[in-house]
């Protein structure tokens, strides 16, 4: 079994150049898209094990991705890590229409992303690896 996927999606080239660095030293696919379309798209063709994704996004924004990921077959179980510019509050309504079950706010220390994306993942084995990364 190979390593898990991961998709991140940030319209900001620069923060998700960050998040896949961080991710892919710890041993995770990492695979990236710059806005919610182009992550549906990529997430009904690779199945991701989680995906990262910012909140405010040209085109499809992170919740609104979340809602469609959770309606999809494929990635209607895939966790989601929301990640907010600081103060923004998801309630818990509209976090019920989705897989989001972490959210972090901008700006974060790379090394919180990848102990959440590891949380998510529950993977004993792969949250090892964390001290190497």
């Amino acid at each position: 079994m190979g390593p898990k996927t991961v998709l991140v999606v940030d319209d900001e080239a620069h923060v998700t150049h960050v998040m896949a660095f961080k991710l892919e030293r710890a041993g995770l696919r990492v695979l990236t898209a710059s806005d919610g379309e182009e992550a549906l798209e990529i997430a009904e063709r690779e199945t991701p094990d989680v995906v990262v994704t910012d909140l405010q996004m040209p085109y499809i924004g992170g919740f609104e991705l979340a809602r469609r990921l959770r309606a999809l077959d494929v990635t209607s179980d895939t966790p989601v890590l929301m990640v907010t510019a600081r103060g923004h509050v998801l309630d818990e309504s509209e976090m019920s229409q989705t897989n989001i079950r972490k959210v972090i706010s901008k700006p974060f220390a790379p090394r919180h992303l990848l102990e959440a994306v590891l949380g998510l993942l529950g993977d004993p084995e792969t949250s090892a690896g964390v001290a190497a990364a």
